[in-house]
């Protein structure tokens, strides 16, 4: 497989968190947001990382937190990344340098436009996503992809609506990484193991 990094988000089961490190994923997303169908609780959380490989990285997806909410969650230690999902402005973003965890910072793209917001934002890294009026990710939908244009200058995920039917198109791409949730899921909060087995060998014929 090439150097594309590949996050498996709405992790809620440890039984999904195992299929997903066996197929592959460089990294696992765990939703923090209360109002998602994905969300689980910090202590969940640390339930399922206890029973699997420390070499996976893992990151904590909130909408519009508090720096109170961020500092305590952080202050636990299992995370490598914070992805903030919802409105945060580059103001707020700024104020996280503290954290010992790298950040990715979400914008929900409708047009160009909104690429355009990459570089307002200091992050680590960025991750596009489709926008919908009603939902913080997890739509299952995906934006022209067209748009993104130059992203040599950034460490780019690309998000929403990933399938194993596209994910050779989302990696020609030249992301940095992709962010796989509904396209690989029988409900939401739980994994199809085929749907994402097949996603990791189409990848690898990339």
């Amino acid at each position: 497989m090439n150097s594309l990094k590949v996050k498996i988000c709405g992790i809620t089961n440890l039984e999904d968190a195992r299929a997903a490190v066996d197929a592959g994923a460089d990294m696992l997303g765990f939703n923090f947001y209360p109002e998602s169908p994905r969300y689980l609780t910090v202590e969940q959380a640390i339930a399922i990382l206890d029973e699997i490989p420390t070499f996976v990285d893992t990151v904590g997806v909130f909408v519009n937190p508090t720096t109170e909410q961020l500092k305590e969650i952080t202050s636990y230690g299992f995370l490598s990344w914070i992805q903030l999902h919802g409105d945060e402005t580059p103001e707020f973003c700024d104020m996280l340098n503290w954290l010992r965890v790298r950040s990715i910072k979400a914008i929900r793209v409708r047009s160009a436009a909104d690429i355009e917001q990459i570089d307002a934002y200091r992050t680590d890294a960025i991750l596009l996503d489709t926008h919908n009026s009603r939902l913080y990710g997890g739509t299952g939908e995906a934006f022209d992809w067209s748009l993104i244009g130059d992203i040599s200058t950034r460490r780019i995920f690309l998000a929403g609506g990933i399938t194993p039917e596209n994910v050779a198109d989302a990696a020609k791409l030249g992301v940095y990484g992709i962010d796989v949730c509904s396209g690989i899921e029988s409900a939401p909060g739980k994994k199809d193991h085929a749907r994402m087995k097949q996603l990791f060998d189409n990848l690898r014929h990339v």
